[in-house]
């Protein structure tokens, strides 16, 4: 079971990188590790769990965050406010397409390898269309808004070594973007 302590932080060199495309079929070692990926996210939602074993919750997670720098990402988002769950463990995902329109978390974004608040807007596509694999090696595409969308490019920023607060303006760190939707 993955915990806190799997969870490496802010300033770790892998959390920089790029990282590698997974090559198809996932080996056993890699299926288990997308696997732990998302049984943390469960057990970080579950209070008991989380306070049991000390848990940040968490909505997503990618590879390289337990210091594995592959393209694997798994999100865990039981309902995204429409009344939509998400239940994904993604191989080599991409954003294929996006809207013009951007959004953001009025609170900001945070991430488990972040333990400070970093005050800030992170503007983001409001909609994407993503294409990945399976854990199964099936084809996957996923059309996005609002808040899953957000999520989703988070966890792919963490493949491509890029930190949310990247994203904010040093100037006007509270300045929504014009147009930009609340979400």
């Amino acid at each position: 079971m993955l915990t806190m302590k799997d969870i490496i932080k802010d300033g770790h060199p892998t959390l920089r990188e790029k990282a590698q495309d997974v090559e198809l079929p996932l080996s056993d070692e890699e299926r288990e590790t997308l696997k732990s990926m998302r049984e943390f996210l469960i057990n970080s939602q579950d209070e008991k769990i989380a306070n049991k074993y000390g848990l940040r919750s968490g909505v997503g997670l990618a590879a390289p965050q337990i210091n594995v720098p592959k393209r694997m990402i798994a999100v865990y988002l039981p309902d995204d406010g429409d009344g939509k769950s998400y239940d994904l463990m993604l191989v080599n995902p991409k954003v294929m397409s996006h809207s013009i329109q951007e959004a953001y978390l009025p609170t900001g974004e945070g991430c488990l390898s972040v333990d400070e608040d970093i005050p800030g807007l992170v503007h983001r596509k409001y909609r994407v269309t993503v294409q990945a694999k399976d854990i199964d090696g099936k084809d996957v595409k996923l059309r996005l808004k609002g808040y899953p969308a957000v999520v989703v490019q988070h966890e792919i920023d963490h493949l491509n070594g890029i930190m949310f607060y990247d994203y904010i303006d040093k100037d006007q760190p509270l300045q929504p973007h014009d147009n930009a939707v609340s979400v």
